[in-house]
């Protein structure tokens, strides 16, 4: 009886064993690469249990395929018209294709290392392509970001991805600085731009102020003259009238005083009105007595 259990125990432990030799697990957070003699047999991108022949006729070479993020150091390059800026650019990525990753990186530290290289090179390239103003400006329609990271993510994308089995998902600039010097004449320039969108301004505003003023004496001119017309043709109206009533008071003084002073008496008690006066002054006399009025023969 013994003996059947320590036969059995080896029995296991031979098994255990056995399975250690020819059995691998891929986890969900992993890829594996498969070599038989140091060639590739196969790659295994999806978490199962695997088998395969023992060492050291096959091996297994794991990799992490989740998202790695990797950050460049501030490096400075020259925009296009030599403006010196300093970037710091960050990138997301992974191991797409693990047997090129294999054969030309090896580790996630290299990796790391070739990413620099890369981001260098390309920060470079495609910076050099685009005129400082894409970057700082104050107009911010001008400013073109996006446009450059893009740009930046196809050039790198496609490099690492044909020579290292590396994906890029996302590409980004993290800070963008600009040296003393530069801030300086940055500074001057958008000055001068202000300075010369204001004199602009203030041409323009002069320019319809002496409009409004042309147009303003134009009509003050023609208002003059019109009022200066009219004034004229009731001066002649009234000197007519004015005539007639000398006629009259030439021809009979009485009766044209007469009637003056029952018109001023007229305005006078217009209203309710209150008046001391003596009752023999003119043209109160009026309400008296009528004055005896003879018509001229």
């Amino acid at each position: 009886m013994k003996n059947i259990v320590i036969t059995i125990f080896i029995a296991l432990v031979v098994l255990i064993m056995g399975l250690y030799l020819i059995a691998f697990q891929v986890r969900e957070t992993e890829s594996a690469l498969v070599t038989r003699f140091g060639k590739p047999v196969r790659t295994i991108t999806e978490p199962k249990l695997c088998f395969k022949l023992p060492a050291p006729i096959e091996r297994v070479h794991k990799f992490d395929s989740r998202m790695h993020v990797f950050e460049a150091d501030l490096g400075e390059t020259n925009t296009k018209g030599a403006v010196p800026i300093i970037v710091n650019t960050y990138v997301v990525w992974r191991i797409a294709e693990p047997l090129k990753f294999l054969n030309s990186v090896g580790t996630v530290k290299e990796a790391q290392v070739k990413l620099y290289s890369q981001i260098t090179d390309t920060q470079n390239r495609v910076i050099g392509q685009h005129s400082f103003g894409e970057f700082v400006n104050s107009d911010p329609a001008k400013i073109k970001f996006k446009e450059i990271e893009e740009e930046m993510l196809a050039d790198l994308e496609q490099t690492l991805s044909n020579e290292y089995g590396i994906e890029i998902k996302t590409l980004g600039i993290k800070q963008l600085k600009v040296n003393k010097n530069v801030t300086v004449k940055v500074f001057e320039r958008m000055k001068a731009a202000r300075n010369l969108r204001t004199k602009a301004t203030i041409s323009e505003g002069e320019g319809q102020a002496t409009r409004i003023k042309g147009e303003a004496n134009f009509k003050k001119s023609v208002l003059r003259t019109t009022a200066e017309a009219r004034a004229l043709a009731i001066r002649g109206q009234g000197d007519a009238e004015a005539a007639k009533h000398y006629k009259m008071l030439e021809e009979d003084p009485e009766l044209a005083m007469f009637l003056r002073n029952i018109d001023s008496l007229g305005k006078m008690l217009k209203e309710n009105t209150t008046i001391v006066i003596p009752a023999d002054s003119e043209p109160f006399t009026l309400l008296k007595e009528a004055p005896s009025l003879k018509p001229k023969q």
